[in-house]
């Protein structure tokens, strides 16, 4: 699935909540928010997730109750690949490179173990039938 629309800062912290949760009501919703605005706001910016597609609603004991259409790693993945097209030429190569460069961020020996395994496993399955 492929969601187009950007999220405002508010809005990607709502759906962090209701991937983290599965679920969730305003309420709870509202609950889970750092600095929570009112209720009526949060009810307003669901409604608006859900007009661009990023959520659902079943309607359970008298109260609606939102769902995420897609699964975070399937939304994770589709920016990703944005970002590789759009500022790296969709070479996954100079994208891995850059991380790997960064000056803010280093990695542990365990952290470069994974790497490695990761690579190692790429290698393998493009020599799989």
């Amino acid at each position: 699935m492929q969601l187009t629309e950007k999220l405002s800062r508010r809005e990607r912290q709502i759906m962090d909540v209701i991937w983290a949760r599965s679920q969730g009501s305003v309420a709870e919703i509202q609950e889970a928010l750092p600095d929570p605005p009112g209720y009526n706001t949060v009810r307003s910016l669901l409604g608006i997730l859900e007009k661009k597609g990023h959520l659902t609603h079943k309607e359970e004991d008298g109260r609606y109750v939102y769902l995420p259409l897609a699964p975070a790693q399937a939304v994770a993945e589709g920016a990703l690949e944005r970002v590789v097209k759009t500022f790296f030429g969709g070479s996954i190569e100079r994208t891995v490179a850059t991380l790997l460069q960064s000056k803010e961020r280093s990695l542990s020996d365990d952290d470069l173990a994974r790497l490695s395994a990761l690579i190692a496993e790429a290698k393998e399955s493009e020599k799989a039938p």
